[in-house]
């Protein structure tokens, strides 16, 4: 088991074409200004809810929340409170690795930037090693923030960091062979009300909206349709439930020392992300992303009814993130195992009042001929 890990500061414990204008990009300018926003030198320091709209691409999905008049006016502030724990479960070596930062533009020097919330964090499940997962730890919010588009086209910005990654994972590994190696991605943004999730791979979110799991990703498993679909397209296969025989994920940074995968014009394992936004509101309680092997004993909302559990017993988002990893080794999940989980709210999950249902009695003809005959007999 790990001990104590400090990661960013915190203690374990596309192309625009064709886009439709982004809702959000109103909100990002509210909190970072008009101006252009400049960084320095990186410091290191189950059930889609009614709200959401989804929208379904080719290359991916993007859910909005639907906005009214009066949310500009009632907008809801996060008070963030994050903690993150990884443990190396029943395998031989750890491949997982996650980043918290709670304050991302100051730890990543973004310059001319409000005091509203804003925070990065992210999950990254390696295979064939560990070098794919510690390259993209390191250089995905690096590349968020020295986008151009960044935050104003934020959703753009993170789409075009997955790749700029993966790119610089294959020129890193063209002159480093032994690095060769593969990683899932999962990052989650948060910007003033905001909350941007981007996933590559079979790494999930799962978002806590007043005790109900919402799905914040999908996992990207070779055999699902949508999936299926693009691997075809791209001249792949799948042979037994995995990609080309090879990879049982349709997403993922790197491996491209792997044979038939990826390639100067494309192939069939995909790096672009699909991303989900959503606005926060007084209902959004909490955040959960994790690697799959926590995936692998839990279901969406079952995890998120026991991290409520445990952040109504002690409200520490640490804590109920190594509660979830010890759960999850209890429950015999055999992998790795990295968890974040980020509140919403200083407070802990309330207690959910349970209407009474109305009980609804009758009595039938032969009980009230009975018991008229009762009354009739007293009379006499």
């Amino acid at each position: 088991m790990e001990g104590s890990e400090v990661v960013n500061g915190v203690e374990n414990g596309g192309s625009s074409e064709g886009r439709p204008p982004n809702p959000l990009a109103a909100t990002y300018r509210q909190c970072f200004g008009g101006g252009r926003v400049t960084a320095g030198p990186c410091k290191k320091s189950v059930v889609r809810h009614h709200s959401l709209v989804v929208k379904t691409k080719t290359t991916g999905i993007a859910i909005e929340p639907r906005l009214s008049s009066e949310d500009h006016g009632t907008e809801f502030i996060p008070i963030l409170r994050s903690g993150a724990w990884s443990d190396i479960g029943f395998r031989s070596s750890m491949e997982d690795v996650y980043v918290c930062v709670d304050n991302f533009m100051h730890d990543y020097s973004v310059k001319n930037f409000s005091e509203r919330p804003n925070a990065f964090y992210g999950v990254f499940d390696g295979h064939g090693g560990k070098h794919a997962a510690n390259f993209a730890s390191d250089h995905l919010p690096k590349f968020i923030v020295e986008d151009e588009d960044f935050p104003i086209e934020i959703e753009r910005a993170v789409a075009s960091a997955f790749l700029q990654t993966d790119t610089a994972f294959a020129e890193a590994c063209s002159l480093d062979a032994s690095l060769a190696s593969g990683t899932t991605a999962l990052a989650a943004l948060v910007v003033g009300s905001s909350l941007i999730v981007a996933n590559a791979g079979d790494c999930r979110a799962v978002l806590c909206r007043r005790g109900k799991a919402v799905e914040m990703s999908r996992d990207h498993k070779p055999g699902c349709s949508h999936e299926r679909k693009r691997i075809e397209a791209s001249g792949g296969y799948i042979s037994d439930g995995y990609l080309n025989g090879q990879l049982n994920i349709a997403r993922a940074l790197g491996d491209w020392h792997m044979e038939g995968l990826k390639g100067s014009s494309g192939g069939p394992l995909s790096a672009e992300p699909e991303l989900v936004t959503a606005r926060l509101t007084q209902e959004d309680e909490f955040l959960i992303i994790g690697c799959d092997g926590i995936w692998d004993v839990f279901m969406s909302q079952n995890a998120v009814d026991f991290t409520r559990r445990r952040l109504q017993e002690h409200n520490d988002p640490v804590r109920c993130s190594k509660d979830l990893v010890e759960e999850a080794l209890k429950r015999k999940s055999g992998d790795n195992l990295a968890v974040v989980v980020v509140c919403f709210q200083p407070q802990p999950p309330p207690n959910l009042a349970v209407p009474r249902p109305r009980v609804h009695r009758s009595i039938s003809a032969e009980g009230i001929k009975e018991l008229q005959s009762f009354l009739d007999s007293l009379k006499t």
